[in-house]
């Protein structure tokens, strides 16, 4: 009995001291390394990083942002996200060399932090235990050194969306760890090195977007856990037949290179493979018959080849709910087969299908084929000749064949055709001149109607229609899920996940099976807006910048209803942001974000329009951009939502170019249905309220219609002055605590956002000079007034505020004393110094019409408000 209770008590006291060890484990440490810790000072000088993430006397493992510890040595280091003080982004420079120091680092992550140069060796030669290195999206340059093959314990390499170049160092196959390998995105030559078979623990290995010519290495087939390959956007010409061997690979991309012959010959082995993107390869021969019997294939793009044959009549037994089948621009031909049935979304446009259309062939294109009964089809020549040339028959579905025509018939075609030529000829020059007539009637309209009538209301509440014939390629618009995991997430979207109700959909908050939050749009489709989910995909289907919310995927199986799920944004939307409960505090008081803050949210909304305004091509109009529209990550990094509104800007450079040869007025933001149009300007107005809601803290601002804002406006715009900053005291929010160089950024500001709501689009800034004048808000309020200054600044090597900001420096005087009271437009840097001579100003106009500078004018700003504000 003794010995019994002793074993007991034995067992308790061997469990509680595992327990304490366990707790000391956890337990992070301060840094025991001075060495480590003068490592890390020197890191953040050569790199230029902030205060705010590192700070220079706290403890690095207690404090310091993106530090990992463990028993009081460093063990990861990511300063991906991070900025570099102002000092530090004038010569950046991939300054790493401290990390020598850290005979412990087992992850280093600078992913989005701006590194120009070279790797340097020290990666390879003095970080052994090194297990992570991300380097996506840094700006490195020149070739990947081969001391990076030293690295025996590295599981994870990424180094995409650089300017890497040169050939793949053969050392990087000694890597035998490795489980990631991502290179994407660089501009790197020559062949995929062959020793990249030895790395037999891969799972993903994705070389696309590069310049990779020859074949694809035959060892790559031995890879028996690789589960993702793209090789997409390169110059490869053949495959070899042992990729049939990646029994473990789900996804795989081979678009977009110059392959010739047949696909792989034998995909029997391939049982997990879900997704295939054969896309713009040049690939020839029949689709292999093993394809259609692959029981996980859930999507299938072979699209712009040229493929021919036939579509086996019969499929596997297993059917997917979500599946995906692309097949167009290539050269089958037959009649359609069962085995479409297994696809829930079928593209077979510009082949040679004959025949009547299928009963279940629901959500497929047809257009350019030789069916009957379907419209869009290719003529009948065109059918018959690609028939005969391959020795088959073509009945014409039983009409009489009329491919072959007798001498007689000829010559009267050939009478027809100039008959026709000359008849449209003449139709063509009549509607030239009846366009030209109705051009001239609507000048003269334009010029006897009021200039009050350019609005800037708030974007039409009507929703656009979708371009007619918008092709989506589902497979660049996140995952494909199913309505059934949708209601798991939100329990059956329940009220209590509901975010709110929106003009395009209901957003629901919700959590995946593997734990990631997400938000869910749901949108009616018996309601006004019920296409909008159609502009959302298109629009990511075409655009992709870190500045936009996420789309994880979407849901489209239900007839009725429609979703897109996104990713959880932390810190929702800088509408319900801007002012939050202090948790420090008892009484629940609220607590208003920090100018910094501020500040950076407005930086990150104007670097998304930017993007979408002068990045895009044609540019991109949100046409919705208010406080609800901005959504926050943790770090309070902006990501642009409500997308479903975005379109391309309305009227190209060659409309404004026949409208300025006619003389014709310039076109405001209003259409003929009265509403406003998609341009830019808008966007930049609506920005313009953003910022004085972020200026005075009033919430709802940006939201606002201008019939409610005109009382408001007319009180606080008279507070933004160029040549005082006191006044804006009066209006600044009254929860913000700011020193004397803040508030000048806070006067910066509050003069970006008047000039962003001139009542004139035209003279609004455009949205790239108002993300500089955000970047650098004290150089708008500090340049110097002097005649030095105004020289320097319109010299060659003269700052880009001058340019920016130059006329704004002019005194009222000579304002009305200028040119311009007279008709001649000075915009610019060119206002700086102004010209007596008739002949300077025109010039000057002329070289602003071939090359626009940004219209900030101070006249505009003190103007009276006598015109009458757009509403």
């Amino acid at each position: 009995m003794v010995d019994r209770r002793f074993t007991v008590w034995f067992a308790l006291l061997l469990l509680f001291l595992s327990f304490e060890l366990t707790l000391e484990q956890i337990e992070i440490k301060p840094l025991s390394s001075p060495t480590e810790r003068a490592a890390l000072l020197q890191l953040r000088a050569s790199l230029g990083l902030r205060t705010k993430e590192w700070p220079r006397k706290p403890d690095p493992c207690l404090i310091w942002i993106g530090i990992t510890c463990r028993n009081g040595r460093v063990v990861g280091i990511n300063i991906s996200g991070f900025r570099r003080t102002r000092i530090g982004r004038r010569n950046p420079q991939f300054s790493v060399d401290a990390l020598v120091n850290f005979t412990l680092l087992e992850s280093f992550n600078a992913s989005g932090f701006y590194l120009p140069g070279a790797i340097p060796d020290l990666f390879g030669v003095s970080l052994g235990s090194l297990r992570v290195l991300d380097l996506r999206s840094c700006s490195i340059g020149n070739a990947i050194p081969n001391s990076v093959g030293n690295l025996t314990r590295l599981t994870a390499l990424y180094l995409a969306d650089n300017n890497l170049t040169g050939n793949v160092p053969d050392s990087l196959g000694q890597l035998s760890s490795l489980s990631v390998l991502d290179l994407a995105g660089n501009s790197l030559t020559g062949i995929i090195p062959e020793s990249f078979g030895f790395l037999a623990n891969l799972s993903s290995l994705d070389l696309s977007g590069n310049f990779f010519s020859g074949p694809v290495p035959s060892r790559l087939g031995t890879l028996s856990r690789l589960q993702y390959l793209n090789l997409s956007g390169n110059s490869l010409n053949s495959l070899p037949a042992q990729l049939g061997g990646l029994v473990s690979l789900v996804d795989l991309d081979l678009s977009e290179n110059s392959f010739s012959g047949g696909v792989l010959p034998d995909l029997k082995g391939l049982g997990n493979l879900q997704n295939v993107v054969l896309r713009k390869s040049n690939f020839t021969g029949s689709l292999p018959v093993e394809l259609w019997s692959l029981p996980r294939l859930t999507f299938v793009d072979v699209s712009s080849n040229n493929f021919s044959g036939l579509l086996p009549n019969s499929s596997s037994s297993v059917d997917s709910s979500v599946a995906v089948l692309n097949i167009s621009h290539n050269m089958f031909y037959g009649g359609l087969t069962p085995v479409l049935r297994r696809f829930s979304f079928v593209d077979l446009a510009n082949n040679y299908y004959e025949g009547k259309v299928l009963d279940f062939m629901n959500n497929v294109s047809l257009d350019s084929n030789c069916l009957q009964d379907a419209t869009n089809q290719k003529s009948t020549v065109e059918c018959a000749s690609f028939y005969v040339n391959r020795g088959l028959s073509f009945d014409n579905f039983g009409q009489p064949n009329t491919t072959n025509s007798t001498g007689g018939s000829g010559k009267s075609n050939k009478t027809k055709i100039i008959l026709a030529a000359v008849l449209g000829g003449l139709g063509l020059l009549a509607l030239l001149v009846l366009l030209v007539v109705l051009l001239l009637l609507c000048a003269r309209k334009r010029g006897n109607s009021s200039p009050r009538g350019n609005g800037v209301g708030p974007a039409p509440t009507a929703g656009s229609p979708p371009p007619p014939g918008v092709s989506i390629n589902l497979a660049n618009v996140g995952d494909s899920f199913t309505y059934h995991q949708l209601l798991q997430a939100t329990g059956d979207f329940n009220d209590a996940n509901l975010i709110k109700q929106g003009h395009t959909g209901d957003f629901y908050n919700g959590v995946l099976e593997n734990g990631i939050p997400i938000v869910i749009k749901r949108i009616d489709m018996r309601s006004m807006k019920k296409d909008s989910y159609l502009s959302e995909l298109d629009f990511f289907n075409k655009v992709s910048h870190p500045r936009f919310v996420p789309l994880l995927g979407h849901c489209l199986e239900n007839e009725n209803e429609k979703f897109l799920v996104y990713k959880l944004m932390p810190k929702g939307d800088l509408s319900n942001c801007l002012f939050f409960k202090n948790t420090t505090s008892e009484d629940g008081s609220l607590q208003s974000l920090d100018w910094i803050t501020r500040l950076k949210i407005a930086t990150g909304a104007a670097e998304a329009i930017s993007y979408l305004h002068h990045d895009c091509i044609p540019p991109i109009v949100h046409r919705d951009i208010q406080a609800s529209s901005i959504l926050l990550d943790d770090k309070y990094e902006v990501r642009l939502g409500s997308l479903s509104e975005a379109c391309t800007q309305e009227g190209d450079t060659h409309q404004s170019k026949i409208t300025r040869f006619l003389r014709l007025p310039q076109s405001s933001e209003q259409g003929a249905s009265g509403l406003p149009t998609s341009v830019c300007a808008y966007d930049v107005y609506c920005f313009g309220k953003v910022l004085l809601e972020l200026v005075t803290g009033k919430l709802g601002i940006s939201a606002s219609s201008e019939a409610e804002l005109k009382d408001w406006f007319d009180q606080i715009l008279p507070c933004i002055s160029m040549y005082d900053k006191e006044p804006v005291t009066k209006i600044v929010d009254p929860s913000l605590v700011v020193d004397e160089d803040f508030l000048e950024e806070v006067w910066a500001i509050s003069i970006v956002a008047r000039s962003c709501l001139n009542p004139k689009p035209s003279r609004r800034p455009p949205m790239r000079y108002v993300l500089k004048a955000l970047e650098n808000p004290l150089k708008v309020v500090r340049e110097e007034s002097s005649s030095s200054a105004r020289l320097k600044a319109t010299s060659s090597r003269g700052s880009w505020n001058a340019t920016l900001f130059g006329s704004w420096r002019q005194s009222s005087s000579d304002v009305t004393t200028n040119p311009a009271a007279s008709g001649t437009k000075i915009e610019g840097a060119s206002s700086l110094k102004l010209s007596a001579t008739s002949s300077s100003s025109s010039r000057r106009r002329h070289s602003n019409e071939i090359c626009p500078e940004p219209s900030f004018r101070l006249h505009d700003l003190e103007r009276p408000e006598n015109e009458g504000r757009e509403a």
